[in-house]
């Protein structure tokens, strides 16, 4: 398959926060993957990268096979950032010209528009327009050109579920039209709807890279909340993945499987009350993986495209 876009041993650091720590990794032409992490996770940082908006400060980044810095690599790719900034005084029927005018084969912008469904805002000022309204038209310019590749961060940000899922078909047909896309969300449920491949960024670091079935596996943690005076023995039985002490005197445990866990609770015989089970946060489920990745990867699949 096509390499789009490789990152190669990648550091990025800013002062000294590291938002990317030793990265490697290939996108490669046909799926639509999705970067999954929490809020500060080096998503976006990895975003700029490939854009050639950064440069690493250690490794190597390629995009078609040349330097990101290179506007003429540049010509394939579409993106959309995480805040939406359109000229406030044009109609959105002028800005979709106006970035159209850069391209040689543009999609015309009635298609574009209904595609992304604000047909109806072409001869609204985009100063006008309401958040939502104002982020599917950014989505949509990152297609504008017919691209090879599209970068999306958090494409759906001050999207009502309605607009989501517009938006997400959108996103689908574009892909099976030939478009290779990049989606970062913190949202599970996103990248359930959109990606094939699943890579999880915590801390810098690539914590999972596999086909979507594979990666849910992983961040699909439940929490059993309970009193007990033996918390360390409840954290010792099989299926829990790691636990912390609550601020009422509770412990919440993290597992895997809650129905195996509580199982094994009731027949270990150990002392405890106020049972409550729920599932983790995407939040949550990363900061408990974010730990246990932090000497190795959590998922290593091998894959390079």
């Amino acid at each position: 398959m096509t390499t789009l876009a490789r990152l190669n041993q990648v550091t990025r650091r800013f002062g000294e926060v590291t938002a990317l720590d030793d990265v490697t990794l290939e996108i490669s032409a046909g799926r639509i993957v999705g970067l999954l992490g929490p809020n500060g996770a080096g998503k976006s940082t990895l975003l700029s990268l490939v854009q050639g908006l950064r440069k690493p400060t250690s490794g190597t980044v390629e995009l078609f096979g040349g330097s990101p810095g290179d506007h003429r690599n540049r010509r394939m790719l579409g993106s959309t950032p995480q805040e939406t900034a359109l000229p406030p005084t044009l109609r959105v029927g002028e800005v979709l010209d106006f970035v159209a005018a850069h391209f040689d084969n543009p999609v015309p912008r009635e298609e574009l528009a209904e595609e992304f469904g604000f047909g109806d805002l072409l001869r609204r000022q985009t100063g006008s327009l309401s958040g939502g309204q104002k982020r599917r038209v950014s989505v949509a310019l990152a297609f504008a050109a017919r691209p090879k590749l599209v970068l999306l961060d958090e494409p759906t940000t001050g999207l009502d579920v309605d607009a989501r899922r517009t938006l997400w078909e959108a996103v689908k047909r574009q892909h099976r039209a030939g478009a290779t896309v990049v989606v970062t969300s913190h949202y599970l449920e996103e990248i359930e709807a959109l990606a094939e491949r699943v890579i999880v960024i915590g801390g810098g670091r690539v914590l999972a890279d596999d086909d979507l079935s594979s990666v849910l596996a992983k961040v699909g943690l439940r929490m059993v909340r309970l009193s007990t005076d033996r918390p360390d023995a409840v954290g010792s039985l099989p299926g829990v993945v790691d636990q912390r002490a609550e601020g009422d005197g509770s412990h919440t445990f993290f597992v895997r499987d809650a129905d195996q866990v509580v199982r094994e609770l009731a027949a270990s015989g150990l002392p405890f009350s106020n049972l409550a089970v729920r599932g983790a946060t995407l939040e949550e489920a990363f900061l408990t993986l974010t730990a246990q990745g932090a000497e190795r990867p959590l998922v290593t699949s091998g894959e390079k495209n």
